[in-house]
């Protein structure tokens, strides 16, 4: 099973090592496997539905709320401590 990550090794000898066997075909480059069609297709018909919900479910007062929770931590001071 190929690794998932994509990324050279954080040791640059051993980057560079990788990089090497790569461009000479020692070691083939392994391109990511595609995603399913049909799982991408329900993820986002799932994502399209879950904000209409959302807010159906919620009073506005508690949209309110939200929506300012969000922002503060979005917008608001950082500790630096």
């Amino acid at each position: 099973m190929p690794k998932r990550s994509g990324k050279p090794p954080a040791d640059p000898i051993l980057a560079a090592k990788s990089i090497l066997a790569q461009a000479t075909g020692e070691q083939p480059h392994q391109e990511p496997e595609a995603k399913d069609p049909a799982a991408v297709a329900l993820g986002r018909r799932g994502g399209l539905k879950g904000g209409l919900a959302r807010k159906a479910a919620l009073t506005p007062e508690q949209r309110k709320e939200s929506a300012k929770k969000a922002a503060e931590a979005r917008w608001g001071t950082k500790d630096k401590g």
